[in-house]
């Protein structure tokens, strides 16, 4: 029986139910996360959810606690091949978090010897990648995604820009072709839209296949080359994982920090009146509306106590970093001017290794934007905006804004041979076509 003092439940949520599990998807739960939050730390530093109907976790909310499982790579561990529910058969096959969760051999489902090489590997490619260049890379992205919708004074900051440009930029870092990109941006776009998404998996996989062959016959001055030519010695198999690992890691916390920020500074007002206005608004986001708010699953490797909860070994336990961020035990250090003391790139051994290169492609994607389009603000009322329902992204459906209409950048007439004819990738039978090649689009525009 709930003590009399605990928290209201929030709207929609069966918190009385027989196990008493608090589901971690819905619209009740993507309209306020922070309410369910709330409640959930009644329980204490862990609370017991559902991420999906018949898919049972433990969350934890309490910062010091996430912060000691994130580090303790001996009792926690990542390989989800120790996942007891998915192994006994409990996890439905057609559950929508198994794809997210299952196991895959690149960095992020490994431990131990084998997880410190494909790191490494990881870490010193993308450790190459100029800044100078991929600020370059960024503000042409950016440049012809505005062209696309600028003149028309309106568009969707997310799907028209958010979503597509980390997808653009990272092709661009990892050598694709046109026809290679074009199947890769097909791919990711499916997954997480949840249209046709085994099919689209596959199709990012064959792409990502062709890759790994092309720069194994040619390399470039690129992510998929370094990573070759690393001391770890990648089987074609790792360097396809990697890759996917990178593009789908990379995308997806890229396109929802890119667009909370921007939410963000489109609904508050005291932005406009403070120095370092897009820095500012970014920590912010990363601390009060993180990209990716619940995920870092572990396994403890036995039976055990932690926060004062039982543990079975196998269990799925997940980290909530937007609840960790917002706990009181981070108000008072945040206070104190740790402005980046949050959980929003995780700790320890797992933590993102690429959090430098994902914040400076951020602040160059919202400051050219803002300064294309000075006069842009939200073009619906700001409660009418509604977010992804799931329990591991959090990020916007949609972002619609409005601004005076700018004329599409004019580029120089290039020389013949700077003008290839692109390949358009069409998507396979019963799947999408993203606009007739999306990526083929941008080459196109660049040699323009």
């Amino acid at each position: 029986m709930e003590q009399p003092t605990a928290p209201v439940p929030p709207p929609g949520c069966p918190a009385h139910q027989a196990d008493g599990r608090v589901p971690l998807y819905g619209p009740e739960f993507a309209a306020d996360p922070q309410a369910y939050y709330t409640y959930l730390r009644h329980y204490g530093p862990t609370a017991p959810v559902e991420l999906a109907p018949g898919v049972e976790a433990t969350l934890v909310t309490d910062y010091s606690f996430a912060l000691q499982l994130l580090q303790d790579s001996g009792s926690f561990r990542k390989d989800a091949r120790r996942w007891r529910d998915l192994n006994e058969g409990r996890i439905p096959a057609d559950s929508p978090v198994a794809p997210l969760l299952a196991y895959r051999p690149n960095a992020m489902f490994s431990d131990g010897a084998e997880h410190h090489r494909l790191r490494q590997a990881i870490t010193d490619s993308m450790g190459r990648v100029d800044a100078r260049k991929l600020s370059q890379t960024t503000e042409q992205v950016s440049n012809y995604l505005i062209s696309q919708f600028g003149s028309r004074g309106s568009a969707d900051l997310l799907g028209d820009y958010a979503k597509q440009l980390p997808l653009f930029v990272f092709n661009e870092l990892f050598g694709c072709t046109a026809d290679i990109g074009d199947r890769v941006v097909f791919g990711i776009t499916g997954m997480f839209d949840g249209v046709n998404a085994e099919q689209a998996v596959g199709v990012m996989f064959g792409a990502i296949g062709e890759l790994v062959a092309l720069k194994r016959a040619k390399p470039g001055d690129d992510v998929p080359s370094w990573l070759m030519q690393h001391p770890a010695k990648l089987t074609d198999e790792e360097m396809v994982h990697q890759i996917a690992l990178l593009l789908v890691a990379g995308n997806e916390p890229l396109r929802n920090l890119i667009g909370n920020t921007l939410h963000r500074l489109l609904t508050n007002d005291a932005y406009a009146h403070q120095g370092g206005l897009i820095d500012e608004a970014i920590d912010d986001t990363l601390w009060e509306n993180p990209p990716m708010q619940n995920l870092g699953a572990h396994y403890p490797t036995s039976d055990m106590e932690f926060a004062g909860q039982k543990l079975h070994a196998g269990d799925l336990v997940l980290v909530s970093y937007a609840a960790a961020n917002t706990g009181p035990a981070l108000t008072a250090a945040r206070q104190a001017g740790s402005n980046r003391a949050h959980l929003a790139w995780s700790a320890g051994p797992h933590a993102c290794p690429s959090k430098e290169p994902a914040r400076q492609i951020t602040v160059t994607a919202i400051e050219n934007l803002l300064n294309k389009l000075p006069d842009v603000e939200l073009a619906v009322p700001t409660d009418s905006l509604t977010w992804r329902p799931g329990p591991f992204n959090r990020g916007l459906t949609v972002l619609p804004a409005k601004f005076t209409p700018v004329q599409a950048v004019q580029r120089p007439a290039p020389a013949p041979r700077e003008a290839p004819v692109r390949p358009q990738y069409t998507a396979p039978a019963g799947g999408r076509n993203e606009r007739g090649g999306m990526w083929s689009q941008f080459l196109n525009w660049l040699t323009r």
